[in-house]
């Protein structure tokens, strides 16, 4: 199947599909090239790196739409080391996590530190959502906002539980999905999707309110390493500034990407234009008697990552012809282990892009079913 040629009328401009790293345009390869001679390879601890990141969180706090009081921070690592950073600094006793993809899960493996009581851990099958559920003796609630490894999406909602905080992963959704930011109280993320860019960050929007737990535990007498602490953390952004040496590129591709973003109209065009390319693979995919949505609930389904079962043709042969005529990353998650492409409908990528990959997958499939 890799021997079979797509007809070049038939490609999309850009062939990344990804939903690991995703897009990054050339707009801000451009603005890397630039600070090559300006910023990477210089201190942190200075001015011009410094005002780098203040326009970052400046960038972020608009795109996001932070409200008044809100702060985004952010910290070395990515958001394994946050989940590690929250079981020390965020949450006092106990957690609830909804558990429906890899993050989820993850992050409620890492909320079982000894020094915590069990977390709560609320799970659906693969391809379904669960939300969450007031539990007495709870103070954090987490769940993702997009679980990127199956594509299910879910609503962010504060939960209605005194002193409790809802924390919601958006690593996948950050930049791509509209959302009230005043529903949550710490919205945390890696930077590489949507907001295509590289690794070696977190950044979360944090609420007054996860502010003031964050300083009350750094203040209690619980340990907490200096390189896993949101109070750090904290402190530094407020420098703008990071503990250690922050990742520079991904600062530089960020910033490029968040200007551009702002330029075109915000989160309103992003969440627009991931809806117009999702709705294109969903719609396909639904009037294909070989294809369905692995998502069954409409409701439930990503407007970034997009999940589709394949029924008697070879998703994998589809992906490695696709891949050898530089189609590349639609392979499904590699744990989920079903027949199905994922394909990324991030900010970055063109809608048109999308239409012409849906033609590529429909000649492939007929001449190799």
């Amino acid at each position: 199947m890799t021997d079979l040629v797509i007809p070049a009328h038939l490609l999309p401009a850009d062939g990344r599909f990804g939903c690991g790293p995703s897009r990054v345009r050339q707009g801000q390869v451009d603005a890397l090239v630039a600070a090559s001679r300006t910023l990477l390879g210089t201190s942190h601890r200075q001015a011009p790196v410094r005002s780098l990141v203040g326009s970052v969180r400046r960038g972020l706090a608009e795109l996001l739409g932070a409200p008044e009081g809100w702060e985004v921070v952010l910290g070395n690592g990515g958001s394994t080391a946050f989940w590690d950073a929250a079981a020390f600094g965020l949450i006092e006793r106990r957690s609830q996590h909804c558990a429906y993809g890899e993050f989820g899960a993850k992050f409620a493996k890492a909320a079982g530190a000894p020094w915590l009581s069990a977390p709560d851990v609320r799970t659906a099958p693969a391809g379904a959502a669960v939300g969450p559920e007031p539990v007495d003796g709870v103070d954090v609630y987490a769940w993702p906002h997009n679980e990127t490894s199956t594509g299910v999406a879910a609503p962010v909602r504060r939960v209605a539980a005194e002193g409790a905080l809802t924390v919601v992963d958006a690593t996948s959704a950050a930049g791509g999905i509209a959302f009230d930011a005043a529903e949550a109280d710490v919205y945390y993320f890696a930077p590489q999707k949507n907001l295509g860019s590289d690794g070696g960050l977190w950044f979360a929007l944090c609420s007054p309110a996860a502010l003031e737990r964050v300083a009350r535990i750094a203040a209690s007498d619980r340990f907490i390493p200096e390189f896993l602490s949101l109070q750090a953390a904290v402190d530094n952004s407020r420098l703008e500034q990071t503990l250690n040496t922050p990742a520079l590129s991904t600062l530089v591709l960020l910033d490029a990407q968040l200007r551009w973003m702002l330029e075109q109209g915000g989160l309103a065009w992003a969440a627009e234009r991931t809806r117009t390319s999702s709705a294109l693979l969903y719609d396909w995919a639904e009037a294909t008697p070989w294809a369905q949505p692995f998502v069954t609930a409409p409701e439930d389904r990503s407007p970034v990552v997009v999940t589709i079962d394949f029924d008697g043709v070879d998703a994998a042969g589809v992906a490695a012809a696709l891949r050898a005529n530089g189609i590349v990353d639609t392979e499904p998650y590699r744990k989920l282990g079903r027949n199905q492409l994922r394909i990324g409908t991030f900010a970055s990528v063109d809608p048109d892009d999308v239409a012409s990959l849906i033609a590529c997958i429909e000649h492939v499939v007929e001449r190799t079913a």
